[in-house]
């Protein structure tokens, strides 16, 4: 925008050089010297105005002007000039128009008509300007248009106000700016050349090659080439779209900050980043979320939402996402499936998601338990196993939590198809309690009854699953079992000693990923019948 770093201030200074006398007088040095060149002058006694016809030339105030005809009336210093106006300072500057008035005392200038100031790099064009030399500022108030010759900047609006002093240019009223890089559109812009600035202000729309924004209020700094947007601020760089509640950007930097209400959909990935404050660092590749931030991933009808106290997107040049981290209060929800932990670490190269510290998996009525629980992603949304490691645990309720199937182990293996927990492979000390139920038939319904309770410890075991219900169990290297009635269970017997069940932790819907947790993480729901304890 060199238009305004430097033209603007131009052309202020150049209507005070022009019009900065204190009085008028004649003679030698004097502010108005008439050059050959007039027709016939004239002088009226009542009105005190001398009058020049034909074609005029003459100085004041060291500048040359032209003009059809002119009045001068030295009694109050004013100079009235008409037909085809021009003032010339020092053959760099020129100004035109059609007629033009100036007061000597009140120091006030108007002209009208196809007004132009111009010099070797920019042109200013308006209907009419006045113009205050005692505060040095100038108005147009019916349409102007300001142009860099060399550069093909210009900018339109219905008002504009200079103040040389102040070193500031106001512009209102369907504000355009144009250049090779940039157009600008907004209701009212004002720049500093102080700071540097140009602040926007209304509904603003800005358009380069590769982008396009919005918003209602905003500013951009000149030199340094960053922005700030408030105010239903958006921008569309296609294929990702950011809007928030304020935007910062510094391309030459590569970095950019967001803050309130930050949203990032990239609709190519069909990722959507949300966060109370979000940053994006272009030499690292790196996007850092916080204040309560959610990543959604919509590659298949169940949306992933990942969140955490903090996440972080690393991506590649292409702006493709290459991992994502998360720590402190991590949460994972898709209508099948939910989980939590501390730490999450998402290699969406390798499709593999970490969850590190009091990790848990949701599904259906299971509930996997592990130090570390590592799972295997395919489609970016379609879990396809996990694996729970050390010290696995699983558990499945049963009866509205009457009963619980119980697994442990050295490690424990989980199967999905379509987001659904379909097997469990135990690997290592492996232990089960199983309460295996048979159907009964009757004239009208068939009635499912639990047999009892199965204790069993192996090397290995398998079990499946079919809709959160487990229909087979296939146990390996010499099982050691006991089974009880239904109605002789021994309570020492009815829970393994890693059993726990956490249903206040498990994310009921998306939604709730948008607030703080309501239960502490070390918090757990234990359920067993009272007096039992844990062997």
């Amino acid at each position: 925008m060199k238009l305004f770093n430097t033209y603007l201030y131009r052309i202020a200074l150049s209507l005070s050089a022009i019009f900065v006398c204190a009085q008028f007088s004649y003679g030698q040095g004097s502010w108005l010297e008439l050059l050959p060149g007039a027709k016939k002058l004239s002088y009226d006694d009542k009105t005190g105005k001398q009058r020049l016809t034909g074609f005029l030339n003459f100085k004041y105030q060291g500048n040359v002007m032209f003009c059809d005809s002119a009045h001068y009336k030295e009694r109050t210093g004013e100079v009235w000039a008409y037909g085809k106006v021009q003032i010339n300072k020092a053959d760099t500057l020129n100004l035109f128009c059609d007629s033009m008035y100036y007061n000597g005392k009140t120091r006030l200038a108007k002209l009208w008509g196809h007004v132009r100031i111009r010099d070797r790099e920019y042109k200013l064009t308006t209907d009419s300007l006045d113009y205050d030399a005692r505060s040095s500022k100038a108005i147009y108030r019916n349409k102007g248009r300001l142009e860099n010759i060399t550069t093909n900047e210009v900018l339109t609006s219905v008002y504009g106000y200079f103040y040389p002093n102040t070193e500031e240019a106001f512009f209102k009223g369907n504000v355009v700016y144009k250049s090779d890089e940039l157009k600008l559109t907004t209701d009212t812009l004002h720049y500093n050349y102080l700071v540097h600035k140009v602040f926007f202000y209304g509904p603003t729309v800005g358009t380069t090659k590769d982008a396009k924004f919005y918003c209602d209020k905003g500013w951009y700094h000149v030199e340094t080439e960053e922005g700030l947007l408030t105010s239903h601020a958006k921008i569309e760089q296609i294929p990702r779209v950011i809007t928030g509640d304020s935007l910062y950007y510094a391309p030459k930097r590569k970095f950019a900050e967001g803050r309130g209400n930050v949203q990032m959909l990239d609709t190519a990935q069909k990722v959507q980043f949300n966060a109370g404050f979000f940053t994006s660092d272009g030499k690292t590749l790196t996007d850092v979320l916080t204040d309560y931030p959610l990543i959604r991933i919509m590659k298949s009808k169940d949306t992933l939402f990942l969140r955490a106290d903090t996440l972080v997107h690393l991506r590649d040049t292409l702006e493709k996402t290459l991992r994502i981290r998360g720590g402190r209060d991590v949460r994972i929800f898709q209508n099948k499936i939910q989980g939590v932990a501390d730490s999450l670490d998402y290699k969406k190269t390798d499709s593999i998601m970490d969850l590190w510290g009091n990790a848990h998996f949701w599904s259906y009525n299971s509930e996997l338990i592990g130090d570390t629980i590592r799972v295997f992603i395919k489609n970016d949304t379609l879990i396809d196993k996990a694996h729970l490691y050390p010290h696995a645990f699983a558990a499945n309720e049963l009866d509205s939590g009457r009963y619980y199937n119980q697994l442990s182990g050295k490690e424990i293996w989980s199967y999905f198809k379509n987001n659904e927990l379909v097997r469990s492979d135990v690997n290592g000390q492996a232990k089960t309690i199983f309460y295996p139920e048979e159907e009964e038939k009757t004239d009208s319904a068939v009635v499912v009854k639990r047999m009892g309770l199965n204790r069993i410890y192996s090397t290995d075991l398998k079990v499946y699953l079919d809709s959160g219900e487990v229909v087979g169990i296939t146990y390996i290297n010499q099982p050691d079992g006991k089974f009880y009635p239904i109605d002789k269970i021994n309570p020492e017997e009815q829970f393994l000693k890693e059993f726990k069940w956490n249903p206040l932790l498990r994310p009921k819907t998306w939604q709730e990923l948008l607030e703080p947790r309501k239960v502490p993480s070390e918090m757990v729901e234990e359920k067993k019948d009272p007096g039992v304890r844990n062997k």
